[in-house]
């Protein structure tokens, strides 16, 4: 299809969403071109597993040709279909069982996903591209300024640059998030180790948070496992893009508090691995083999935070989307998808508003009627989460780690 350029779109940030979107304009011939900090595509670890509901997929099959959507479903697998709540020492206290809908959720990788979505973009991605501010002016009508001293002009600026977003401010004044007082370092450790699986099999299909015995400190692991490997799958549907490795792995996370993360540990990939075994030095033997055998570059510190309902929109042609808007903290497996379906919803709005001839600044009114609601639904309802998962109620806490377990066999015998 033929690239019209009297209508162009700027996107800063090459995210899940900010890719998403830039898939479905350049499905439709709209002129679109990203912007990225980073730079080059895999400079950085951009997160592990997440699992996409019926919003994200619904999103990459709106947004993505036939073969890249294939090709997301191919390297994916039937997420679990358990959350058990255990004790520390992995004994269950109760377990939900999520719905049996094939097709429904898919669970995936988010650096395969990542990849899957800069197929065909490769011209279109820019690297090494900070922006600082947004200005009116040139002959498209916005102009972005990057910390290089550059700039570019665009009909349509869209923010998806994440929660330390440096566009917030002049589009959505007074949104800044608000912190938490909750942190989370994340880890990734080979899900088989001397040819078996760490995982042992009651456990194959559940994710875990298991929670200390005092409040606010918990462990969550779950395994990706692939449906095909990339290393087959990309060749097959996608062979001019990168594939990544596709090795199946355990996922984890280490909640506590901000304040047990010393300053000097942030930024430290040792470092906070090494507070990671320290602080899950009590729980089961499984958690510290996790923990030990974790792939050092791929730590990640997370310190949560809230997004806060934006009171204006400041830029008629311009707008956000993602944790650059609605940041939550990671309970409830909304925040990917929510990003996802902004992507789809803000892609949808501007192709229709291309093609009818309605303006752009209604267009954009109208993603952001729809969105703000969805979204800070889902902001609410994983604050909520964080709330009572980590809050200092001592009686919840106690029935959930002293009374429940000692009523269920031990799902983890210790070796």
């Amino acid at each position: 299809m033929s690239i019209s350029t009297d209508f162009s779109v700027a996107i800063v940030g090459a995210g899940l969403s900010g890719l998403c979107l830039a898939q479905q304009l350049v499905r439709a011939g709209i002129d679109v071109h990203v912007y990225e900090r980073d730079p080059g595509p895999f400079v950085r670890r951009q997160g592990y597993r997440i699992i996409l509901d019926r919003y994200g997929l619904e999103a990459l099959r709106a947004s993505l040709p036939r073969p890249l959507y294939r090709l997301a479903l191919a390297t994916g697998d039937e997420p679990g279909g358990h959350l058990r709540f255990t004790d520390s020492r992995l004994r269950d206290a109760f377990t939900i069982n999520f719905k049996d809908e094939p097709y429904a959720t898919r669970q995936v990788d988010r650096l395969t996903l990542r990849s899957i979505l800069m197929s065909g973009l490769e011209e279109r991605i820019h690297y090494g591209k900070a922006a600082v501010a947004l200005e009116d002016g040139g002959p498209a009508g916005l102009r972005l300024r990057f910390s290089d001293g550059r700039s570019a002009e665009a009909t349509v600026v869209v923010g998806a640059d994440g929660v330390g977003s440096a566009l917030r401010e002049q589009i959505m004044p007074g949104a800044d998030p608000e912190n938490s007082p909750m942190a989370g370092i994340y880890g990734r450790s080979p899900l088989r180790q001397d040819g078996a699986s760490v995982i042992p099999e009651a456990l194959r299909t559940s994710g875990v948070l298991a929670l200390a015995d005092e409040p606010g400190r918990a462990f969550f692991f779950t395994s990706m496992r692939f449906g095909e490997s990339p290393r087959d799958a990309f060749p097959r549907l996608a062979p001019d893009s990168y594939a990544p490795t596709g090795d199946d792995y355990v996922m984890w996370g280490l909640l506590l508090r901000q304040e047990e993360v010393p300053m000097g540990v942030r930024g430290d990939l040792l470092a906070m691995r090494e507070l990671a075994a320290r602080r899950s030095a009590d729980f089961h033997p499984l958690v510290r083999r996790l923990v030990d055998t974790a792939e050092l570059d791929a730590t990640v510190l997370n310190l949560f935070a809230t997004g806060r309902r934006p009171r204006q929109w400041a830029v008629p042609r311009a707008t956000m989307m993602g944790d650059a808007v609605h940041v939550m903290p990671p309970f409830g497996a909304h925040g990917g998808n929510t990003a996802l379906r902004d992507a789809a919803l803000l892609g949808r709005r501007l192709v229709e508003a291309r093609a009818n001839g309605t303006p752009v600044e209604e267009a954009i009114a109208g993603y952001q009627d729809e969105m703000v609601p969805y979204a800070f639904r889902a902001v609410d309802t994983a604050a909520r989460l964080m709330r009572r998962l980590t809050g200092g109620a001592a009686a919840p806490h106690w029935v959930l780690t002293r009374v429940l377990p000692r009523l269920h066999p031990v799902t983890v015998p210790e070796a």
